[in-house]
């Protein structure tokens, strides 16, 4: 996209966590990534009813267009935990129950896995992410990060599941023990932001 063509593009979240990472990722000149309480507006409640992290993403993202008239991004992330069958899934921000607060559903899972030994603790994280221009059309983007689940947080970085999760490709640390450059190198929403990035410039 060039200069000459700003655009202002509404992500559905609250979350600055992952709206500075968006915004690292996505450098492009002229683009400006807000969410809602930048327009001096709430976010939306949207129930999420997908069963994908596609059909969450898809909704949240057609949501946010129509309601404020701006090209919207939306992503849905979750952890996929393989002795679990892959739980929490499309279910992870909220794996506690509704209102659930990182740490809630952090000890939820510590607790799923407590008789799991740490070979058959693998998981990853999984984004998908949705961005919808003016006129309707979709670019989508996924993206993975292999790991394991460790028995107790570490780190102050990050958020959501965060400091269980050790990243394959960077052994011994959590990933809310890396850097937000080093968490954006490997990360699942990382990954499908660079695969998103790579679209729109081509």
């Amino acid at each position: 996209m060039s200069a000459a063509e700003p655009r202002r593009v509404i992500v559905a979240t609250g979350n600055r966590g992952k709206l500075a990472e968006i915004r690292s990722a996505l450098d492009f000149e002229g683009w400006e990534f807000v969410t809602a309480a930048d327009l001096g507006a709430d976010a939306l409640d949207i129930e999420e009813t997908g069963d994908t992290f596609l059909a969450n993403a898809r909704l949240k993202a057609h949501a946010y267009r129509a309601a404020f008239g701006l090209p919207a991004l939306a992503d849905d992330s979750g952890l996929e935990v393989d002795a679990l069958a892959g739980e929490p899934g499309v279910y992870s921000s909220r794996y506690a129950g509704p209102g659930a607060t990182d740490a809630d559903n952090n000890v939820k899972l510590l607790s799923a896995l407590a008789d799991v030994a740490g070979g058959a603790r693998t998981a990853r994280f999984h984004s998908v992410i949705v961005l919808v221009d003016e006129d309707g059309a979709e670019t989508v983007a996924e993206g993975t990060c292999e790991g394991a689940i460790g028995y107790g947080p570490r780190g102050e970085g990050g958020f959501g599941y965060d400091p269980l999760f050790l990243p394959a490709v960077t052994p011994g640390r959590t990933m809310a023990e890396l850097a937000m450059a080093e968490k954006n190198a490997i990360s699942h929403r990382g990954a499908a932001l660079r695969a998103l990035r790579d679209k729109l410039a081509g």
